[in-house]
């Protein structure tokens, strides 16, 4: 309760207190009243000053267009996963209890003074007794039960969002909260980023200009990761007034080829291209670090971005929206024609430029302004990959002004072209597909069988769904209503003058029976309302 009031105080010091109100706002004036930057800012300050976990939740939120405009997204990303380290008493304490031995029997030299801390771990350079150097990543000690405790939190917080603001109606906040409790839940378990790191090491094991560190299993654990030390400048410390233009476009073009090496042949590719993970070594090779935050892709998505690459190069614009449906982006008949003319004006405004002629950042945010109006839902694995491209974009265009990505998808295009539908990957497919239907075709006459057995014991049903049907019965209704104040009404005059007629005894007033009276007056008040609603409805 401390720590939830502590976020409420936190929330209305930067303008966010109205989510704690107890009103539920249903006016958007709130939001739309402040400037979006503005909101940004504070949004950015409010979770930093939270702490690591809303940090790295924020950064969660820079990954998500479909749900966050862009003006707050270009602030998100501003968030640095960056805390003062902890001490090398409590380090060495973790490395004993997960690798069952001390520091000084494990390694010949361990540096105290971490090289990085982050919210989740600190990285130390350290040597092996074979001579072997190494980083060596280590968890907070109390990393685990801080990153629950503050899930718990958010869980409520994102309640409260999702009960009060009808602003945000159109996203589930808990889902979100959801995506990143299993993001941030993989990221404390470094035996998944080590099986990623080893995989990237297979991946790109024939491939000469880019090294990926190994993993040393045996100095490793759930929070304990050791990898190869790679020996160079991380691209955000380089020198890039005293590096050559040529080399630059060296470098800018090998970050293109080995991110479209991963997402196009192998399925898997790294979420975060931060300078602080890309390395330029001392030999020209690209050394890549830091596989906590990997996407990975089936075989059919990489077919299907393959067909949207091919039509993005061949300015075949009017079928990206169908490529972006097959990739599972959700839209509405009438949001894919205004998608489609969006698409071609952005599109046409800068194919063909160098990036030196355009600003990269104003044509991401024209993207995300785009998706965000529309309320396109991304999956989550595209999401990250366009997080990943959009982070490549600023990163090559920083390098290497003059660089034009379609210098290299052009004709990695083409290639990909004659590798789809070579003989052995056609006859590959077909294979599957045959395997596919074989597999169908097997398990059809059970399926017929259980259906039949259904029909039998009576348990199928059958469900009808008829557009307009509501309003339909609800006129019914109305006319049903009228027709019994008809009924009833007529049935009071008759009455009433039957009594008059035959009745001589009892009440009279004016000669008039009582009972005939009273039903005379009860059917003119039926008929009055039978008259006053067929006159409101206009179908008099």
């Amino acid at each position: 309760m401390g720590r939830l009031r502590e976020i409420a105080q936190v929330a209305t010091k930067h303008g966010f207190g109205f989510v704690f109100e107890r009103r539920t706002l249903r006016r958007s004036a709130v939001i739309e009243a402040q400037n979006l930057p503005a909101l940004g800012r504070h949004l950015r300050e409010m979770l930093d000053e939270l702490g690591p976990t809303f940090v790295k939740f924020g950064q969660l939120l820079s990954t998500r267009p479909d749900i966050v405009p862009p003006e707050i997204l270009s602030e998100l990303r501003l968030l640095q996963d960056s805390v003062s380290p902890v001490p090398y008493a409590d380090i060495e304490h973790v490395i004993a209890a997960e690798l069952r031995s001390p520091v000084d029997h494990l390694f010949i030299d361990f540096d105290p003074v971490p090289v990085a801390a982050a919210s989740i771990g600190q990285v130390h350079f350290a040597e092996l007794p074979n001579g072997r150097r190494v980083a060596v990543k280590v968890q907070r000690p109390n990393a685990v039960r801080r990153v629950e405790s503050d899930l718990s939190l958010l869980y409520q917080v994102a309640r409260i969002v999702r009960r009060r603001v009808d602003r945000l109606q159109f996203i589930d906040p808990v889902a979100v909260v959801d995506e990143f409790a299993r993001s941030i839940r993989r990221e404390l378990d470094y035996r998944i980023e080590a099986r990623n790191a080893e995989i990237f090491r297979h991946n790109f094991a024939d491939e000469p200009r880019v090294a990926i560190p190994r993993v040393y299993g045996t100095y490793s654990s759930e929070r304990v990761l050791t990898l190869e030390r790679l020996e160079g400048v991380q691209l955000g410390d380089l020198d890039l007034a005293a590096t050559p233009m040529d080399e630059r476009r060296r470098l800018a073009i090998l970050i293109a080829e080995t991110w479209l090496e991963m997402i196009f042949r192998h399925g898997v590719f790294h979420g975060d291209p931060h300078p602080a993970n890309i390395m330029v070594l001392g030999d020209g090779r690209l050394g890549l670090v830091d596989f906590g935050m990997t996407g990975s892709l089936s075989e059919a998505d990489m077919r299907r971005l393959t067909r949207l690459l091919l039509d993005a190069v061949n300015e075949n614009v009017d079928a990206l929206p169908r490529r972006l449906y097959d990739l599972g982006v959700r839209f509405s008949k009438e949001q894919e024609d205004e998608l489609r003319i969006e698409l071609r004006e952005v599109y046409y405004r800068y194919y063909g430029a160098s990036m030196g002629q355009i600003d990269p950042l104003q044509v991401i945010r024209e993207a995300f302004v785009l998706v965000s109006r529309m309320h396109l839902r991304l999956p989550t694995r595209f999401a990250l990959l366009d997080k990943a491209l959009a982070t490549l974009g600023s990163v090559g265009t920083e390098l290497y002004p003059d660089f034009n990505v379609f210098e290299v998808a052009e004709p990695y295009a083409a290639e990909l072209v004659a590798r789809r539908y070579s003989p052995r990957r056609l006859l590959d497919r077909s294979k599957e597909e045959l395997e596919s239907y074989g597999s169908l075709l097997m398990e059809l006459p059970y399926q017929v069988h259980d259906t039949l057995e259904q029909l039998r014991d009576g348990e199928v049903e059958v469900q009808f769904r008829h557009k307009g049907l509501d309003e339909l019965t609800r006129q019914a209704d109305v006319v049903f209503n009228r027709l019994v104040i008809a009924v009833v009404m007529a049935s009071l005059l008759i009455g009433s003058s039957l009594i008059g007629i035959s009745a001589h005894g009892g009440w009279h007033v004016f000669g008039i029976h009582v009972l005939a009276l009273v039903g005379f007056l009860s059917a003119s008040g039926l008929g009055f309302v039978l008259v006053l609603s067929i006159v409101r409805s206009g179908r008099l």
